[in-house]
């Protein structure tokens, strides 16, 4: 009887693209690190421009100094990374600009970052942009993910995450 009074409650998590174009599958991220979901669960984005808005409504936890991946934590807990494009970090920042900090309260659609596509089509492995659940297994029962052709940033949810 009293079992249920302590049990945290689940919700749903929806995520929404934070770039726009191409939802594709994890497994077809050039790169095992992400492809083999080694840094957690998701989707990646074939993106059609620079800009990058906030997923969720959260706090950002990290941004990287080189402004080429962000970290954000919902209410429920879940961890959402964004990483741009493949050994963007070798750019060392050129490209980038980010528009929050560790420790802001961002809602969805928020800007985040924009980066210059064509310098990162010229100087790195790839474009594609991997959007992570990093604690997938601490927080999730289940996950949906969508792949489309055409996502609208700000708009499109590409996951749906079922909270433990």
């Amino acid at each position: 009887m009293f079992k249920n009074l302590f049990k945290k409650d689940s919700g749903e998590v929806k995520i929404i693209a934070p770039v726009e174009g191409k939802v594709v599958d994890l497994s077809e991220v050039p790169d095992p690190v992400f492809a083999e979901r080694m840094m957690g669960e998701g989707v990646a984005i074939e993106p059609s421009d620079g800009t990058v808005v906030s997923p969720v409504d959260g706090e950002v936890i990290q941004i990287f100094h080189t402004n080429h991946a962000v970290g954000i934590k919902t209410k429920s807990g879940v961890e959402v990374l964004i990483h741009i494009g493949l050994e963007t970090v070798s750019m060392e920042g050129e490209g980038f600009e980010g528009y929050v900090k560790a420790g802001d309260k961002v809602k969805t659609g928020d800007k985040l970052i924009t980066f210059d596509m064509d310098l990162v089509k010229e100087r790195a492995k790839s474009t594609i942009t991997p959007i992570i659940i990093t604690n997938y297994n601490e927080v999730a029962d289940q996950m949906d993910h969508h792949t489309m052709e055409k996502a609208v940033r700000g708009e499109t949810p590409i996951m749906t995450i079922q909270t433990k």
